[in-house]
């Protein structure tokens, strides 16, 4: 496909380094250059989902779970604020 495409400056410059380090031809430094970044963009758009596995912790006899201040004053003493 043949197509117009206005680069901006500092882009240019860095597809130029890239051409001269690989000797390849502009055209296929920028084609391997978008390739590379259109596949790097998909990867990380997919991200893997983030798992939490969850365990039973238990209930201590005695202990009220239903107002979280007395837990902690009860856990960690009356200075834990």
């Amino acid at each position: 496909m043949r197509t117009t495409l206005t680069i901006d400056d500092d882009v240019a410059v860095l597809i130029e380094q890239e051409q001269q380090r690989s000797g390849a031809s502009f055209k296929g430094t920028v084609n391997r250059l978008l390739r590379q970044g259109i596949i790097a963009t998909r990867e990380s758009a997919a991200p893997h989902p983030f798992v939490v596995t969850a365990f039973p912790i238990g209930v201590r006899q005695g202990q009220n779970y239903d107002n979280i201040g007395e837990l902690l004053d009860a856990l960690e003493g009356p200075e834990h604020r």
